[in-house]
């Protein structure tokens, strides 16, 4: 089934997701997969490389309905995307990559959401010219600038050096907690995921399906030595999955 919008909450449930090869019997990426994420709170999906995190996440946002399940989109299903590679269209500087994105958005709007971003000295700056923490900020601007109902983003910290990653990490959170956009982030990073999140979805091995749902408390105001205990009760849990998956 089609994605669908209407409801409070994201509510996913994919009995199976397949990737047809060529000369080659079906993979099943995804099999029996639940999540729910309740409007306004911040999710993350964590696993193994290649387990079908970005599958799940091309799923949720339409791009691939190849699937068996439903899809339930929050409110009004309005979606902003920011994809692994920031995108960004090449002959266009980033205030007008932003603006082409967000027709209804008035030039007041862009300039305070750029502003807010910490890119407002490099609004003319064209995508080759910027850094890839800067191109990451702009895909991020481009995708909030929509006002979606739901913000996915895919491994947005992804090879960044320390410092950026850190950065970044601490603009979306402070993102989340001032905008209460419900928002799913697929990452490899436990720490990341424990950073930003109200939920934390581990997915096993592939076929993926949702090992455990874990509740962050205090999200994205957790004492470092709280944060270490569910890093290590979260890898547990993934360990305690690869090891069931080798029998």
């Amino acid at each position: 089934m089609s994605p669908a919008g209407g409801a409070a909450a994201l509510d996913v449930a994919i009995t199976a997701k397949d990737h047809h090869r060529a000369g080659g019997p079906p993979l099943r990426a995804l099999e029996n997969l639940r999540l729910v994420l309740p409007m306004g709170a911040a999710g993350a999906v964590v696993g193994p490389s290649g387990c079908g995190k970005t599958t799940l996440l091309r799923l949720i946002a339409g791009l691939d309905r190849d699937f068996t399940g439903r899809i339930t989109l929050p409110a009004h299903g309005r979606l902003g995307m920011a994809f692994q590679e920031p995108r960004l269209l090449p002959w266009r500087n980033i205030q007008d990559n932003v603006a082409i994105a967000a027709p209804e958005a008035t030039s007041q709007e862009v300039a305070a959401l750029l502003d807010e971003l910490g890119l407002s000295e490099h609004a003319t700056h064209f995508p080759g010219e910027l850094s890839l923490g800067l191109a990451r900020r702009a895909a991020l601007a481009r995708a909030l600038a929509v006002k979606p109902d739901l913000l996915l983003l895919d491994e947005p910290l992804v090879s960044l050096d320390a410092a950026l990653a850190r950065e970044l990490r601490d603009r979306i959170a402070a993102l989340i907690d001032e905008r209460r956009i419900t928002t799913l982030i697929v990452t490899h990073d436990l720490g990341e995921a424990i950073a930003l999140a109200d939920k934390i979805f581990l997915l096993s091995p592939r076929p993926a399906h949702v090992l455990a749902t874990l509740d962050v408390p205090a999200p994205r105001k957790l004492p470092r030595a709280d944060a270490e205990a569910l890093q290590a009760q979260a890898l547990e849990t993934l360990a305690s999955a690869r090891r069931s998956a080798q029998k």
